[in-house]
């Protein structure tokens, strides 16, 4: 069974730094696992690599989903193995890269999640109810509907919360329920698992200061241009700092408190990220604040 290696973790952790000198080590290649990089023109606000830090590594499931499309798990996991696959036959290493968990879950699990025709109608009452009555209605809802989902979920996750609402509408079942019933095959790859670990307040005032650099490198003038170009977002908008700089370019809050806000949302998505995958048995943990190298040769290790 051919090797995958996954490095995830918490945002700002560190995981594409580790993940690109890895890559020069063993003849790899990169496969992003982040459901807000695949976006085209979303730079800033997702921490994309640059093509200079990517060093020439090539990457995978990056910039390639127009902003006003829709991009489900389901067409994540067919597009990571199928990456995966081209990169074996080159004869290198496929490495995902990647924080968001039910990403790399659909693939390390071989969740089979089944593509549902959602209700446009549907939906924008769920958006004008988000208005007229506020998130937490619905987020208490969907609580009712399913608890188990929901725990993973922040209260501000509107994405999200919607989600379970439309798969129980569509389907008449749960999202846990249909994962349950999606874990039928045995994984199609050997995937070695390793996540990076920090201290809390070290890795949350790393997350403050990558926030004020997207804040200097333009995030506000990235946001500007994409409402420009794009009349719809049915997912990209709900991204982590997207949300927050359309507020204040809505006039609802000063820029101050809506840098504060994305720092604040940004350490608590970290704090969630830290939760789904300590419960993941598989993953071997590296300490986020030992060099490269150190965690380079942890991995090196275990794989031969």
């Amino acid at each position: 069974m051919e090797k995958v290696i996954v490095i995830c973790g918490p945002t700002a952790s560190g995981k594409t730094g580790l993940s690109i000198e890895l890559a020069k080590k063993v003849n790899g290649e990169i496969v992003s696992c982040d459901s807000m990089q695949i976006y085209q023109e979303m730079n800033i606000g997702t921490a994309k690599p640059t093509q200079e830090e990517r060093q020439g590594v090539e990457h995978y499931l990056l910039d390639f989903i127009s902003p006003e499309e829709r991009y489900s798990v389901a067409d994540y996991k067919k597009d990571a193995k199928k990456a995966i696959q081209e990169i074996i036959k080159k004869r290198k290493t496929p490495i995902v890269v990647g924080g968001t968990g039910l990403y790399i879950d659909s693939l390390i699990y071989e969740i089979e999640y089944p593509n549902i025709e959602f209700d446009k109608q549907y939906r924008k009452q769920l958006e004008s109810r988000v208005q007229e009555e506020g998130l937490m209605k619905l987020y208490e809802e969907a609580e009712k509907i399913d608890a188990l989902a929901i725990r993973k979920i922040s209260p501000n996750d509107e994405k999200r919360i919607l989600r379970i609402l439309e798969i129980y509408h569509a389907t008449g079942k749960t999202k846990t329920e249909q994962e349950i019933e999606s874990r039928k095959n045995p994984p199609e790859y050997d995937y070695q698992v390793y996540a990076l670990a920090w201290e809390r307040e070290i890795l949350y005032e790393r997350i403050n200061k990558r926030v004020d650099k997207m804040i200097e490198q333009g995030l506000i003038e990235e946001v500007k241009g994409i409402l420009t170009r794009h009349k719809e977002f049915p997912t990209a908008m709900q991204g982590l700092g997207y949300k927050e700089v359309v507020e204040f370019l809505e006039g609802n809050v000063t820029r101050e408190e809506m840098i504060e806000k994305i720092k604040m949302e940004t350490r608590r998505y970290a704090k969630r990220q830290m939760t789904w995958f300590r419960k993941n048995k598989q993953i071997i943990w590296l300490d986020g604040q030992a060099d490269v190298e150190t965690n380079i040769d942890m991995i090196l290790k275990n794989i031969r």
